[in-house]
C-alpha cells in the first residue's frame, strides 16, 4: 500500500516548505515547530489579529473559518485570502505569506478599527515631536548627508512610538506625530504610554548625538508636546485616495504645545489633560508654565516632563534594547553556551538548526517587550509558549538555568551602560515570563 503523501506549507516570503506532519496542529503551531518566527501575541486564541496569513495558493485546502476568524475578518474589512495562522488547518499542499513580520508592525493593525469614508470620535494621546533648526542645519550641510541624518531620526524617535502601543500618524518635514489610543485603551494607559515615548525619543537622541553624529559635526535638538483629548478619526479624501486624518483642536492644541518648548528653552511639555490622567506620584515635573494659545478663550497650564518618579521596567527594558541586540547571533550563541554549561543535558532538547533557534530566541524576546504594551495579549501568550516548551521536553528544572543564563547574557551585552535599574528591569520581567511558563510543565 502506497505511503499518503503529507501536506507541504510553503513559507513564500522566506521560500521554505515544511511538511504539515500533525493534523491536530494549526499553520502558526506549524511554524513555531519549525523554527519559523511567526508573531502570536495574544498565544494562538484567536483574539488578536498578528498571526494573520494571506494564502497565495492553495485556499481549499484549509479548513473554514472558525467562529472567532469570521467574526475578526468581518470586524477588519479582510478579503478572503487573509486567514488567522492560529485557526486554520490544513488539508493539502498550500503557500502562504505571514503579513506582521515584526513586532513594530503590530501598531498598524490599529488604523483597521478607524472608520472609512467618516470620522469618529475618540479620546487620544497626541505627541509631537520636532528637530530644531533644521533649516540652518541643511544649509550648512549637503543633502546626501542631511538625508542620511533624517532617516536616521525619524527611525530612532519613530521606535518609541512603536514600542508603546503608538501609531506614526504622519512625518511634516523634520517633525513626527504620534497618536496613542487610536483602538481604546484607558486614559491612564494612553498617557502613560506617550510619555515614555517621549522620554524614549529623549534618550534615543542623546544617544545618536553621542555616536552616530560626531563624524558630522552635528547635533540634534528636538522639542516635544504632548496633549490628550477627543479628536474625529477617519480614513477622509478623495474615494480613490483616502488617508488617516485626524481633526479637533487636541492635535492643534499638542503642536503648539510643541512650539512653546522654543519661548522657554524646554525638551519635553506635557498638557494638564495629560497630567491629571495619571496619579500625583507618577511623573517627575520641572517647572510649569501658563499661557494662552492663539484663538483660545482659556489659559493652559503646562508641566515639564522630566522622567517617572519611579523607575518604569518598560522604559528601562526599551532603553537597552539596541545594545543587548546589536549582534543578535552573538547574543544567542552566548546565552546558549550558558545554558549547556550548566544543564549539559539541555543540548538533547535541540535537534535541529541552532542559528534558527538563536534567531527564535531574539525574536521572542524582543516581542515580549513589545507586547508589554498590549498587556491584554502578554498572558496568553506566555501560556502558549510554556505550552510548547512542555510539548519539546522543558521541565520546571530548566527555567533556573534558563532565567540565570539570559540575565548573565543581558548584563555582559550592555557592557558599560548596565545599570542597576536596568539589571533590576530584565530580572522583573523574566522571572515574571518563566513563572507563567513554568505553570505549564508537566
Amino acid at each position: 500500500m502506497p505511503a499518503i503523501r503529507k501536506p507541504i506549507i510553503t513559507y513564500t516570503g522566506i521560500d521554505q516548505k515544511v511538511t504539515y506532519d500533525d493534523p491536530d496542529s494549526t499553520i502558526l503551531d506549524c511554524s513555531i515547530s519549525n523554527q519559523i518566527p511567526h508573531l502570536h501575541e495574544c498565544g494562538g486564541n484567536g483574539r488578536c489579529s498578528t498571526c494573520r496569513i494571506r494564502v497565495i495558493q492553495g485556499s481549499t485546502n484549509l479548513t473554514p473559518r472558525t467562529l472567532k476568524e469570521q467574526q475578526m475578518a468581518e470586524f477588519r474589512r479582510w478579503d478572503p485570502s487573509i486567514r488567522l495562522a492560529c485557526q486554520c488547518y490544513v488539508k493539502g499542499d498550500v503557500d502562504i505569506q505571514r503579513l506582521v513580520w515584526t513586532s513594530s508592525e503590530v501598531n498598524k493593525l490599529q488604523l483597521e478599527t478607524v472608520p472609512d469614508g467618516e470620522a469618529e470620535e475618540r479620546a487620544i494621546a497626541i505627541l509631537f515631536c520636532d528637530i530644531r533648526n533644521f533649516t540652518k542645519m541643511a544649509f550648512e550641510n549637503n543633502t546626501f548627508d542631511i538625508a542620511h541624518v533624517l532617516n536616521r531620526f525619524y527611525t530612532i524617535i519613530g521606535d518609541p512610538i512603536l514600542l508603546n502601543n503608538g501609531v506614526i500618524y504622519q512625518y511634516i518635514g523634520d517633525e513626527i506625530v504620534g497618536l496613542f489610543g487610536i483602538s481604546g485603551g484607558t486614559r491612564e494607559k494612553n498617557c502613560r504610554d506617550a510619555a515614555r515615548a517621549a522620554l524614549g525619543m529623549y534618550y534615543a537622541i542623546e544617544h545618536l548625538n553621542h555616536m552616530e553624529l560626531v563624524d558630522f559635526d552635528l547635533k540634534i535638538k528636538t522639542g516635544i508636546g504632548i496633549n490628550f483629548g477627543r479628536a474625529y478619526i477617519g480614513h477622509l479624501g478623495h474615494p480613490k485616495h483616502k488617508q488617516l486624518a485626524i481633526v479637533g483642536d487636541p492635535i492643534n492644541t499638542a503642536s503648539r504645545i510643541q512650539s512653546f518648548n522654543k519661548e522657554v528653552n524646554s525638551r519635553i511639555l506635557i498638557s494638564h489633560s495629560v497630567y491629571k490622567s495619571v496619579p500625583e506620584d507618577t511623573f517627575e515635573i520641572g517647572e510649569e508654565f501658563i499661557t494662552r494659545f492663539a484663538g483660545h478663550e482659556h489659559e493652559s497650564q503646562l508641566y515639564e516632563l522630566k522622567g517617572f518618579k519611579k523607575m518604569d521596567t518598560q522604559l528601562e527594558l526599551q532603553k537597552s534594547l539596541d545594545y543587548i541586540f546589536s549582534n543578535k547571533e552573538r547574543f544567542a550563541a552566548k546565552f546558549y553556551e550558558r545554558v549547556f554549561e550548566k544543564a549539559p543535558q539541555a543540548r538533547d532538547l535541540f535537534k535541529k538548526n541552532m542559528r534558527d533557534q538563536g534567531r527564535l530566541l531574539t525574536h521572542m524576546l524582543g516581542g515580549i517587550v513589545y507586547s508589554m504594551s498590549r498587556p491584554e495579549h502578554l498572558e496568553s501568550g506566555l501560556a502558549f509558549l510554556g505550552k510548547s516548551h512542555a510539548k519539546y521536553g522543558v521541565t520546571e528544572e530548566h527555567y533556573p538555568v534558563v532565567l540565570s543564563s539570559m540575565i548573565e547574557t543581558i548584563r555582559e551585552e550592555l557592557g558599560e551602560h548596565s545599570t542597576p535599574d536596568l539589571i533590576s528591569a530584565w530580572e522583573q520581567v523574566l522571572v515574571y515570563v518563566t513563572d507563567e511558563m513554568k505553570k505549564y510543565t508537566n
